[in-house]
Formats: C-alpha cells, sequence, structure tokens
C-alpha cells in the first residue's frame, strides 16, 4: 500500500555527485551529442565555458538513481517492477560543468491513482557546491495499481 504522506515531503539531500570529463564525454557519446563543448577542453573554454559542458539530458546520470532508491523504499510501497517513465521536464539555470559538485534533493509533489494506475510526480532540484541551483527536474512515474 502507498504511503500518501510522502506528498510534499522532501526528501534528505543527496550525497555530491563529481560531475568527471570522461562522464560527461561517455554520456555524450551514449546519446550522440558530437558538439566539441562536450569533448574538448579547449574548445569548452575558447566558447567561454569553464570545462566540458554537458549535455541537456545529463542529469538523468545522478537523479535517476536517487530516484530509483527512493521507489525501492519499502516504507514508500510503490511497486517498482514493470514502472513506467510518462514524462520529463528539465529547466536549467546554468550549464552543468565537468568538475561541478552537485547534490540532488527529491521533493515528492503529487501522488494520484486513475484506472488502475498510480502516477507519481517526483521533483529533483539540483544546487552546486556553493548551494546556488543548477537545474529542476520534474518527472512522471506510472505503476500499476494493487488490484
Amino acid at each position: 500500500m502507498l504511503d500518501e504522506s510522502y506528498v510534499g515531503r522532501t526528501l534528505p539531500p543527496s550525497p555530491p555527485f563529481q560531475v568527471g570529463r570522461e562522464k560527461v564525454r561517455e554520456f555524450a557519446t551514449a546519446i550522440g551529442e558530437c558538439s566539441p563543448l562536450c569533448h574538448d577542453v579547449a574548445a569548452a573554454r575558447a566558447a567561454g565555458h569553464s570545462d566540458l559542458v554537458a549535455p541537456p539530458t545529463f542529469p538523468v546520470v545522478f537523479t535517476m538513481p536517487r530516484i530509483e532508491a527512493f521507489l525501492r523504499d519499502p516504507g514508500f510501497g510503490w511497486r517498482f517492477e514493470g514502472t513506467v517513465h510518462g514524462g520529463q521536464r528539465i529547466d536549467f539555470q546554468r550549464p552543468i560543468y565537468a568538475g561541478d559538485e552537485l547534490v540532488t534533493t527529491i521533493n515528492v509533489v503529487s501522488l494520484v491513482t486513475r484506472a488502475g494506475t498510480h502516477m507519481l510526480t517526483l521533483r529533483c532540484g539540483v544546487t552546486d557546491a556553493d548551494a546556488a541551483p543548477v537545474c529542476e527536474t520534474e518527472a512522471l512515474l506510472l505503476s500499476q495499481a494493487e488490484s
């Protein structure tokens, strides 16, 4: 049974995630991003950036493991098997750079059950080592309700 008291809660922040150059390059390659800003430090710096620039979908690398850990928490009661990703939004305050140390905080925005499907919206606030906002993600996750 889902614990609806989680709605409105902000979960404890994650430990810092160190954005490595090779992680940025690997992710960019995996998604077919060929921009030199994601692969070549000199090109990124020549364009006015401090280091390699992570592709816009890079936050999934460090937010999704946090989300999965929450969904697998027996205290919440989510049925993880069969979870479907129904939607995603990412809003940036600034680019993510190699060398950033990022902290993610999850907020449980809403939980609705309709037609036998649980619909959960989670918002992740991502800040840097100075606690300055970097981006915010919002994910809609779906799972079959127990019969």
